[in-house]
């Protein structure tokens, strides 16, 4: 029944895409201290968002003219050249924590957006 509402549809891929930049963040401080390790990140919702066919045509089997019926929910992992420690590691602890909190607050967000969006489908069915 969800699988057809884009509020819910975009509510996963954002939460998704979270745990996905979150476990980017993890790694990256878990490799703070690794010898010429660089600083890995995945590119933001935003881009992500705008490469998705949201509104417009879309296909709804493989066989369409217009592509893939399903959603390409991968995100690319991009390293990211910040100035480098002088063993070459090239992570800064504080800029990864101000990341995990946006990453957070990201997560939240796609929460809040699913859980009032259930609450309309209720409200519309009787069921609030």
């Amino acid at each position: 029944m969800f699988q057809n509402l884009e509020v819910f549809q975009t509510a996963h891929l954002m939460a998704k895409h979270a745990g996905e930049r979150q476990a980017r963040v993890a790694e990256n401080v878990a490799n703070a201290d690794t010898p010429g390790y660089e600083a890995k990140d995945i590119a933001p919702f935003r881009e992500i968002l705008s490469l998705q066919t949201t509104f417009g045509q879309r296909a709804t089997r493989e066989t369409h003219i217009n592509g893939s019926a399903s959603r390409n929910e991968s995100f690319d992992l991009v390293v990211r050249g910040d100035a480098s420690s002088p063993n070459g590691n090239t992570v800064s602890v504080e800029q990864q924590m101000l990341k995990a909190v946006d990453t957070k607050r990201q997560h939240d967000r796609a929460v809040a957006i699913y859980k009032s969006a259930l609450d309309v489908l209720r409200f519309s069915l009787g069921k609030a």
